[in-house]
Order: C-alpha cells, then structure tokens, then sequence
C-alpha cells in the first residue's frame, strides 16, 4: 500500500496531479481544493495517499493531513458515496469544515456539494456523526508538508512511504480530555477563548466525559443559533 508520496510537480490538471518520484510520475487524484493549493509545476509537493485498487483500475488519491484522508476513507463507506463524490464533498468543505457538519448533524452542508442530493447527504451525517469526535481529535496529527520547517526540500529521489497506521487516540479523562477537546477545536478554525470556554462549559457539565464526548458537547454550544 503506498500510503504517502513526495516528489516534483511535474503538471497539474482539473482533478489530478503528477508527481515525479525519483524518475517514476505517480497520478493522483485530489479535490480541486487540494489541487489549489499545490505548488506550481517543478516544486516539491507530499500528499498522504490512498490507494484504490479494482479488477482493472488502480487509482490513487492524495490528502495534505491524515484527517482528510480518513474522512475520504470513511465516506467511501456509506453507501451511495464512491471516490468522487467523496472529493466533492471534501473539496467544498475542507476536511475541517465536514468535521463540523457531521458532528453537528448539518446534511445541508454536506448537501451544498456537487453531485450530492438530500437524501445521500442525510446518510452521511447519520452513518458518521458517531465517528466524527474520534477523526476531529486526529486534527494534531501529521500535516503532508512538503519539506520540513527550517530545512529545504529534499532532493528528487525516491520517497514512497508505507501505508501510516494512524489509530484512533484512546480515550483520555479529565484533564488530558479536555486538552484534545481544545486542541481538536482549535484545529477547526475557533479561537483559543472560544474553544476553551465551550470546553469548559462541557466539561462542567459532564466531569468524566472523554474526548470524543467533549467535543460533541462543545461543538453544539459553539454552532450558531
């Protein structure tokens, strides 16, 4: 399984990009969203991959951070929503913004995508929206980036990564719940002061609730009325 690759833009199209792997161009698939915001021919560009394989197709996908590729893998299970409709959805809401439409219930979000009508978008919401506290507190884990901070790119030689086994965090009490609580919201774009009002209010309402549980809570204090 090629869980990762990172090489030189060769070219970019509407719906794909080819990376030049040590002399080898691997396609990959993205969301016009990621499309945009990928370099320009001849730069170093890394995604998290996933790799599709059917009798007479193989196909990769590519992700700037683990939560997004764990959200394509999660809507490619519900029914009704294959790879593309996957990318539409990702690519109209961000991997942050279909966090908060599953875990608050919001099909309409979901639905504002191309290609994905009411009745597929309410199965989205009702299949994950247990699992969308669990991917949301990923959000601190690995971003694709395209050379490390401080260091330049890596010469153009073969970087094709294994499959990553990132596993759900386990579920952490007190004190250490309500720090990935924080951290997930944050990582969707809410302000540290607001993040950690909505976790505290949470949290005083239910001490003993994990993670998961927290940011369910919060979420619903922090949507707009």
């Amino acid at each position: 399984m090629i869980g990762r690759v990172s090489g030189r833009i060769a070219y970019k199209a509407d719906d794909h990009v080819l990376i030049d792997v040590g002399g080898i161009g691997y396609v990959v698939y993205c969301s016009d969203r990621v499309i945009a915001g990928l370099g320009v021919p001849g730069e170093w560009a890394a995604l998290f991959t996933d790799l599709m394989v059917r009798e007479d197709l193989l196909q990769l996908f590519g992700f700037p951070t683990l939560v997004e590729k764990e959200w394509h893998r999660l809507l490619m299970s519900v029914q009704g929503v294959g790879a593309k409709a996957s990318l539409a959805i990702l690519g109209t809401l961000g991997a942050e913004g279909v966090s908060r439409a599953i875990a608050l219930g919001d099909w309409n979000s979901i639905k504002a995508a191309k290609g994905i009508g009411p009745k597929t978008a309410q199965r989205v919401v009702n299949e994950l929206k247990d699992k969308a506290p669990t991917v949301m507190a990923m959000g601190a884990g690995p971003v694709a980036a395209a050379s490390a901070p401080g260091m330049s790119a890596p010469e153009p030689d073969a970087v094709i990564d294994a499959e990553p086994a990132p596993s759900a965090p386990a579920p952490a009490q007190g004190g250490a719940a309500q720090s990935e609580a924080l951290s997930a919201l944050t990582n969707l774009g809410y302000s540290p002061g607001e993040a950690a009002g909505a976790v505290a209010r949470a949290a005083g309402d239910a001490p003993e609730a994990d993670t998961a549980a927290l940011i369910r809570a919060a979420l619903k204090m922090l949507a707009p009325a």
